[in-house]
């Protein structure tokens, strides 16, 4: 209770004479309770009969408190309560504002700790007491819970509950926060919490957005940190409080933790967690990238991962499809490097934020790991391995019928196909649109023997599709060894004569002389032709396969067998009927 209050157990407004008489008085006659020895009390009696676990601060002379009180006479009748008025006292101690007892009981009370003052008469209110009151010469009984205390010297009190291990920002000023918080008084009552809204409180630091405490309780502090900040009410709402919830010269205590910082003059940042050796090539604006990514808040919340789903990100890089900051930290990386990506929410999803787990002004951070990328207008890559130490003086060529060897795997190493699981060479035409492309492509002009690393892009590959076993837009990696060619037939040709065919080919064919060739003359014909070098079948078909199909060419009317006026030369064909050959 202040002077001013009526009703109350402070000294009142009476005129100097009449207060020097009322001392002379409480002085001379002694009068009070009497002491265990028999005697008037000399002094307060204090109990202290609930005492808080901690205790970080004392009240001192001088400190501001607020506190409730019951004030009752020895018979336990009341005559005065802080709670029937639902009104703290908050007032200044030891420096006559209260009666002497009150001044010396509140000395060296903690936050929460309760009280019973037993108070002599000539430390209250003396031989005169208050009218209609306090009767003269009464010993006045107070129990007292103190609520807060602070002094005008004091500062903010910052106390790191947990700091994180890794620490890549600290809040300055003219930051931008997003932060979690309870707020309480300085005796424990909640008066507000951002938990409890679902969403974190955001705002700039230092920028007169906050209370001043908060301003600077907030400087320093690390992503994940959590902290207790305690607030005096002059850095905080100060003599008028804050609606029905924060009292007047209310301290208030936050416990915060800090879930991101940014400012809005903030670039990307990127940190390269791995580097492969051997980077030719970087990421460039135009290429299309896959890569797996790890999305998180700055606090570690994760929010989305490409490994969920088990498929990378497929997406042109600084062409608009993903949001700047993504496509700004994207360029420049390597095929098989792991970065770590930092984006300040005006290069992300800005104050809106998307969906239901990027809040507004979220910083987002991304752990990538590129596993290829390409650009549309790539050609195969051609790298020689390896040639035979002998002359080559044939090289594989459109047509050619070739033998050989791969390793086929992603540019992230991850393996594909192999010949050498199968235990036989891969067999080919080239130009026959019998293998992708770009592998096509890769094998034209090796020598039997050497060895080749290609590789190829997507748009020569499998395409935005993928294959069997291949990821769409996959860049494909190929190892391979030439092991046998030969040279192919002419487009449209199942066989070709070394030199002039014979001159009546048909007397030929007709082994029986009876005027007609059936398939089993004709098998036998063709294959003599083989075996004695005068001519040779197309390469990597089933011979007999390859015969009977040249006999269906010439067996025209279908009816099982070669009359003369059926046989004709490929040459002599009509250019119309470009599946009759021979």
């Amino acid at each position: 209770m202040s002077r001013a209050a009526p009703r109350s157990h402070i000294l009142s407004r009476l005129p100097l004479v009449l207060l020097l008489l009322l001392l002379l008085q409480a002085v001379g006659r002694g009068l009070g309770r009497a002491n265990p020895a028999g005697g008037p009390l000399e002094d307060v009696v204090i109990e202290r009969y609930h005492i808080p676990r901690a205790c970080p601060r004392e009240v001192q002379m001088g400190d501001f408190v607020r506190y409730h009180y019951n004030g009752t006479f020895e018979d336990g009748k009341k005559f005065d309560s802080s709670y029937d008025r639902s009104t703290l006292v908050a007032i200044v101690v030891g420096v006559g504002r209260l009666i002497t007892g009150m001044d010396r009981g509140l000395m060296g009370m903690c936050v929460n700790e309760r009280r019973r003052l037993i108070v002599p008469p000539h430390l209250g209110y003396g031989s005169i007491g208050v009218a209609g009151l306090i009767p003269p010469d009464a010993t006045l009984y107070f129990d007292v819970v103190l609520l807060d205390v602070w002094n005008k010297a004091d500062s903010v009190q910052v106390s790191t509950l947990l700091r994180p291990p890794q620490c890549p920002r600290m809040v300055q000023d003219s930051d931008f926060v997003r932060y979690h918080y309870n707020g309480t008084l300085l005796d424990g009552t909640a008066f507000d919490t951002s938990y409890s809204r679902g969403g974190t409180y955001d705002t700039y630091v230092g920028s007169g957005w906050l209370i001043k405490g908060m301003d600077q309780g907030l400087l320093g502090m690390c992503p994940g940190e959590r902290r207790k900040i305690i607030i005096p009410p002059f850095l905080a709402y100060g003599e008028k409080g804050y609606g029905t919830v924060i009292p007047p010269q209310a301290s208030l205590v936050f416990h915060v933790l800090l879930i991101d910082v940014h400012n809005p003059k903030d670039t990307v940042q990127l940190e390269t967690l791995e580097l492969p050796p051997g980077c030719v090539r970087r990421a460039e604006a135009g290429d299309f990238m896959r890569y797996h990514y790890n999305g998180s808040l700055m606090d570690g919340t994760l929010f989305d991962s490409s490994y969920s789903r088990n498929h990378t990100y497929n997406t042109y890089v600084g062409q608009g499809y993903i949001i700047q900051g993504m496509d700004q930290g994207l360029q420049g990386a390597c095929i098989g490097e792991r970065r770590r990506i930092t984006i300040p929410p005006h290069l992300a999803y800005g104050e809106n934020g998307t969906g239901d787990k990027i809040p507004g002004s979220a910083v987002l951070i991304f752990d990538v790991h590129i596993i290829d990328f390409h650009n549309p207008v790539d050609p195969v890559e051609v790298k020689t391995l390896s040639r035979p130490p002998d002359a080559c003086n044939e090289t594989a060529k459109p047509g050619d019928y070739i033998r050989y060897h791969y390793n086929c795997s992603l540019l992230d190493g991850t393996k594909l196909f192999s010949s050498h699981d199968y235990g036989a060479p891969q067999e080919a035409t080239l130009g026959a649109n019998k293998v992708i492309e770009g592998l096509d492509t890769g094998l034209q002009g090796m020598c039997v023997g050497e060895r080749r690393q290609l590789i190829v892009p997507p748009h020569l590959a499998h395409g935005e599709n993928g294959a069997r076993g291949v990821p769409g837009s996959a860049v494909l990696l190929f190892e391979v060894e030439l092991v046998s060619r030969e040279d192919g037939l002419p487009t449209g040709y199942l066989f070709v004569w070394h030199k002039d065919p014979p001159a009546n080919l048909f007397e030929e064919l007709d082994l029986n002389k009876d005027g007609e060739v059936p398939p089993e003359e004709f098998s036998a014909f063709i294959n003599a032709q083989v075996s004695e070098g005068k001519g040779r079948l197309m390469p990597g078909r089933d011979p007999e396969k390859t015969i009977a199909d040249m006999f269906q060419n010439q067996d025209r009317n279908q009816d099982g067998k070669i009359t003369p006026e059926e046989l004709k030369l490929k040459t002599d064909e009509d250019q119309e009927r470009v599946h009759e050959e021979l």
